[in-house]
């Protein structure tokens, strides 16, 4: 079924509901009627209860069919064994979407999942929605429609989206959100997602007015390709999309015979296809309100940096140790920044950022005023966080810090960029907090230094994320014919594969016997490296299937004769003869399918460090060589790139483009692909060349 942006906001903003399964004595059925009047919808709302009992005060009906009059929702309440025949009625009333509670589907073992399975085809089958199963409801906050069994729903809308995929946990969310300010547009549990997915209520949130950021707790992606379509529209539109993900496994389909199996896991890969997708991913439920409400508050930034002006000196230790830790860009500041800082600062203060104002802005609070108007000039500040008190608690008289708020307020109006207030500590943002500061024409407020650090290095990292490109004007990549993709290749094969697409590699003969080794090593000259080539020996140098430096024509029959012994019963194509290489830079370049994502391209040092140092960068495919450029510099070891020892520093773009070539050529192998990697990619300055490869294939 194709949940079009129309058919859910039927679903999401209903003209009215049917409780289907009202009881007295449910405390779903409570909570849920109790939302419905507190928000005025009791005249909307109907109950239906098998027996026609009176439930909540009101007279039921026992069936949908009876009510008589049009219904956009049915709230089902009814147990698992029921609800088949519940979405029947409503299905003959003419209600077209179904909010279902019930658990014991598709998180509850095989019968489970089959019952979910039959719940989606029975609904597919009567032309119906499905919110769930295993929730407990949404609330359109932004319309002031509750349909939802969630206690304690707040009044005031706000411009954040949240979405969880567990019901019980969107309690505390609420009320985490509530706490630190942060308002919502909608509350959307998600359960199993047996129809709708967290993709589809995304997708309908993009084009929502009321909506300009969208939080989200997963613990899985159930449908990628809609998660994907959904994410980039956000982008698109600058809605700012941040997600906590809970939990972390290895990647199930990932090849054992690659080490790039071992590099991409399935939370590798989830941050990886985030990053791509300018989706911010956090980690505790506090940061991810408290960054999703900056993002709607703030929007994109122009720049990156960061500038804080704070009343207390020790605020603004707190902020650059932080800063430091977390990745947060507080920039130095520009001549003309300084100079009129200087201008506005008592002579015993020091100009820098963070910028501490000194107790005399308690004597002049226009130093507020004038500080944030002059650090937002600065070329390098997109946004200024301004560190100062703010009450939570009223004790009957006006606030003695109002006239501190106000300047504020007033710098904040004056400023080139955008301005938050930051609390020194997590408290609440309360009713009389935000008098305070509507007061003083202070719009946001984010509770907590640490908080405030975290929102904002994440506000700044999407505002500069882009989404990337599609390789335009890159040379087509022969592909070998179906035929041939089956199992693991052997080098030689992956060699050849790998020169036809155009990807440098180390020159090399495959000769049959010693003497044909021995003819090539002196065509070749100098020193030489004796390979194995079987397509069953992947990682030759562990059985003893290598020899390198190899000189001299009795030299390279003895190598070639332990080569040889080396393979086993293994079946051997040949030995490989290639000219030996000097010191350089090595890495590792490999894709690996994700059973979810598709192709993802790995980068990493390679040789014999890629089990040692745990440093890669992951990427979805397509990448092109901007990308892979920023890959590379991403990698904690980039150090090495630079040049070690008195060695050539690594060209950066030629590299680059030799990686997205890479990852072009595994694109172009399509599903069958299992893995490619090359290991190592040998990098000498401008030289760039594949010293060996591995190709599987999913076909036996």
């Amino acid at each position: 079924m194709t949940l079009s942006s129309g058919r859910l906001e039927s679903l999401f903003r209903p003209r009215s509901i049917a409780l289907v399964g009202a009881a007295n004595k449910s405390l779903f059925s409570h909570l849920a009627y109790t939302n419905l009047v507190d928000f005025g919808f009791a005249d909307r709302t109907f109950l239906v209860n098998r027996r026609g009992a009176e439930t909540h005060g009101r007279a039921t009906v026992t069936s949908c069919a009876e009510i008589g009059e049009p219904v956009d929702v049915a709230y089902l309440m009814v147990p698992q064994a029921a609800t088949l025949d519940a979405l029947s009625d409503a299905a003959a009333a003419g209600i077209r979407n179904a909010v279902i509670l019930s658990s014991g589907y598709g998180e509850a073992g095989p019968d489970g999942r089959a019952a979910q399975d039959e719940l989606v085809a029975h609904a597919e089958s009567l032309d119906m929605v499905l919110l769930g199963p295993n929730h407990l409801g949404f609330a359109n906050l932004a319309a002031q429609i509750p349909v939802t069994s969630v206690p304690g729903l707040p009044r005031v809308a706000g411009p954040v989206a949240l979405l969880s995929q567990s019901g019980a946990s969107s309690s505390a969310m609420l009320d985490f959100a509530t706490v630190a300010g942060v308002g919502l547009s909608y509350l959307v549990t998600l359960g199993n997602e047996a129809m709708i997915t967290a993709g589809h209520v995304l997708d309908h949130l993009v084009d929502d007015d009321a909506t300009r950021a969208v939080a989200i707790f997963m613990e899985t992606v159930r449908d990628p390709a809609v998660f994907t379509r959904a994410a980039r529209r956000a982008a698109e539109a600058g809605k700012a999309v941040v997600v906590l993900k809970a939990g972390s496994s290895e990647l199930s389909a990932r090849t054992a015979a690659a080490h790039t199996g071992a590099l991409v896991g399935d939370d590798a890969t989830i941050d990886a296809v985030f990053r791509d997708l300018g989706v911010i991913r956090v980690d505790s439920i506090e940061d991810m309100l408290i960054t999703a409400g900056a993002a709607a508050h703030l929007g994109r930034l122009a720049r990156p940096g960061v500038g804080v002006v704070s009343i207390s000196g020790g605020a603004c230790d707190i902020i650059a140790d932080r800063a430091q830790d977390l990745g947060m860009v507080l920039p130095e500041l520009a001549g003309p920044t300084r100079a009129a800082l200087a201008d506005a600062m008592p002579d015993y203060g020091t100009v820098q950022n963070p910028l501490d104002v000194t107790g005399a802005a308690i004597i002049d609070p226009g130093l507020f005023t004038r500080t944030i108007t002059a650090m937002a000039d600065d070329p390098s500040v997109g946004v200024v966080a301004v560190v100062n008190t703010l009450p939570w608690v009223s004790d009957g008289r006006p606030y003695s810090g109002q006239v501190f708020v106000d300047a504020i307020g007033a710098g904040a109006a004056q400023a080139a960029v955008p301005v938050v207030y930051v609390n020194q500590v997590l408290q609440p943002i309360t009713d009389h907090t935000r008098a305070v500061m509507a007061a003083g024409g202070v719009p946001y407020a984010i509770p907590g230094l640490r908080q405030a650090v975290v929102a904002l290095r994440n506000v700044a990292w999407w505002s500069s994320a882009s989404l990337p490109a599609a390789p335009s004007d890159r040379a087509a990549v022969p592909v070998p014919e179906a035929a041939a993709r089956h199992g693991a290749w052997s080098e030689d094969a992956a060699r050849r594969l790998l020169a036809d697409a155009g990807i440098p590699v180390v020159p090399a003969r495959l000769v049959g016997s010693a003497d044909e080794a021995v003819k090539a090593a002196a065509d070749i000259g100098g020193a030489v490296a004796l390979k194995i080539v079987s397509p069953g020996i992947l990682h030759k140098s562990d059985i003893g299937g290598v020899r390198l430096g190899v000189r001299g024509d009795d030299a390279v029959r003895e190598a070639h004769a332990a080569v040889t012994g080396a393979a086993g019963g293994a079946p051997v194509e040949g030995v490989l003869v290639s000219p030996m290489r000097g010191p350089a830079t090595e890495l590792l370049v490999g894709v690996v399918r994700d059973p979810q994502w598709g192709p993802i391209l790995a980068v990493a040092l390679g040789g014999i460090f890629v089990e040692v140092v745990d440093d890669s960068v992951l990427s979805p495919l397509p990448v092109a060589p901007a990308k892979a450029a920023a890959m590379l510099r991403g990698l904690r070891t980039v150090a090495v790139l630079d040049g070690v020892r008195g060695g050539p520093p690594a060209d950066v773009d030629a590299v680059a483009a030799v990686v997205a070539r890479i990852g072009d050529l595994a694109l172009a192998l399509g599903d069958e692909l299992e893995s490619l990697e090359v290991n190592p990619l040998r990098v000498d300055g401008a030289t760039v060349e594949a010293l060996d490869a591995v190709v599987t294939w999913r076909t036996a």
